[in-house]
């Protein structure tokens, strides 16, 4: 599947809702793997904060991305539409800290992306798809994600007013179940909470024009759009959090009472979890990620990935290696700086799986030190090499690897390497 970024920039203005200034939103195409990056045009050298759980501050009321004064505050209805559009990269320019609120919805949003046109691009498609379950409690917010082939949201809330009560919605997360389900759903509060959340410089900007104002006998000065629209806008809420696993999301989420602070960290434990997960790459998924290719490509499989840890990779040494015509007639044996390249090659499988555009990216090894062959390698032999990073800086590193047939050490190498564009 394509990635999609959006055909031509088109803008929005408003008030925020929590600070309550003015502010500019432009939505601009972005190359493939830039991701969802939020641009600050209105401070020095307009810093890019990307949309990633890890950026994430976790506040009250909001989802707030980066420390201030590097920030921006209220990020989820457009992360929402972003997401709900099925789109992969785009940049996001703000004049201010805070979006504008529009509506209180994320329909305005919605609306701009598809008329800027969304387009396929090159580069392959992330996700975040669960091996086994991940279940959090924070404070009253209760989660449980769990495999499934699709993104998938089932939330409940409770709420002791009238107007709201137990309410409980599912939903299959799609482009077009989003535009039709949730994306019109607007934020709520209640008229007793706005002087305690305004003396914590809150709401600076809410209005019943872009929220729902609830007070003991109601909904005030407007019409609800679906009878359940505080549920639905508390799933529209989650689609934009889970924008910040940075991929599209394959899983089953069950959330009861959900939160801001809660999504986040429920995005950040699913992403622990896979990174703990042993990973298996086969040959077609090596050749997507490095640039080798025959009679030159010596990995076969990946068989364990922690990433920015440590990588596990194999060989499979055959007399039909074109190296063996020459190394040596008669007695073959593996020739020993190509056994170091094949360490090398499972290293920078480790190191690519991470860079973003890693088609425009190459890996270069700069430095071999304490190289030392043990055993030779034959025909018929399985070479298992086990890698560890020691040290990264930048696009930086250096690596420690070890080469095994039978359980037999035949070859060790700590290594440096760089990332640089091809």
């Amino acid at each position: 599947m394509s990635r999609r970024t959006i055909a031509r920039a088109v803008s929005l203005e408003g008030i925020g809702l929590h600070l309550g200034a003015a502010c500019q939103l432009s939505f601009r195409r972005a190359k493939s793997g830039a991701g969802i990056t939020f641009c600050r045009t209105d401070l020095p050298d307009a810093p890019l904060i990307h949309a990633l759980a890890e950026s994430a501050v976790l506040t009250e009321r909001r989802t707030q991305l980066g420390e201030d004064p590097v920030s921006v505050h209220t990020v989820e209805h457009v992360l929402a539409a972003v997401i709900g559009c099925g789109i992969d990269d785009i940049e996001i320019e703000l004049n201010a800290a805070e979006p504008p609120i529009m509506d209180g919805s994320a329909a305005p949003f919605v609306e701009a992306l598809l008329s800027a046109g969304i387009i396929d691009q090159s580069g392959d498609v992330k996700y975040l798809a669960l091996r086994r379950a991940v279940s959090l409690t924070d404070g009253d917010s209760v989660y449980e994600a769990v495999p499934a082939p699709d993104f998938e949201l089932n939330v409940s809330i409770d709420f002791p007013h009238a107007s709201i009560g137990r309410q409980q919605g599912c939903y299959r997360v799609t482009r077009d179940t989003f535009v039709r389900e949730l994306a019109s759903a607007r934020t709520f509060g209640f008229v007793h909470e706005v002087d305690a959340l305004r003396g914590k410089g809150l709401i600076q900007g809410a209005s019943i024009e872009n929220t729902i104002v609830l007070d003991d006998d109601g909904v005030i000065g407007t019409t609800l759009r679906w009878p359940d629209e505080f549920v639905r806008h508390k799933a529209l809420d989650c689609v934009g959090d889970f924008a910040l696993a940075g991929a599209r999301v394959r899983a089953r989420i069950t959330a009861s009472k959900p939160s801001h602070r809660g999504t986040v960290r429920l995005v950040r434990a699913m992403k622990e979890a896979i990174a703990k997960e042993t990973t298996v790459l086969e040959i077609e998924d090596i050749m997507r990620v490095l640039p080798h290719r025959y009679p030159f490509l010596l990995v076969d499989r990946i068989l364990e990935i922690e990433d920015g840890k440590r990588i596990v990779g194999v060989k499979n040494v055959t007399i039909n290696e074109p190296f063996f015509q020459g190394h040596f007639p008669g007695h073959p044996i593996m020739p020993g700086v190509l056994i170091i390249e094949a360490m090398a090659q499972v290293g920078g499988v480790l190191l690519m799986g991470t860079v973003p555009n890693r088609e425009d990216k190459v890996v270069y090894f700069t430095s071999l030190n304490n190289v030392k062959w043990r055993r030779p390698v034959k025909p018929g032999d399985q070479i298992r090499f086990e890698l560890e990073l020691l040290q990264v800086r930048g696009m930086m590193c250096k690596m420690a690897g070890v080469a095994k047939v039978d359980g037999q050490v035949v070859a060790e190498a700590e290594m440096g390497a760089v990332v640089r564009e091809k």
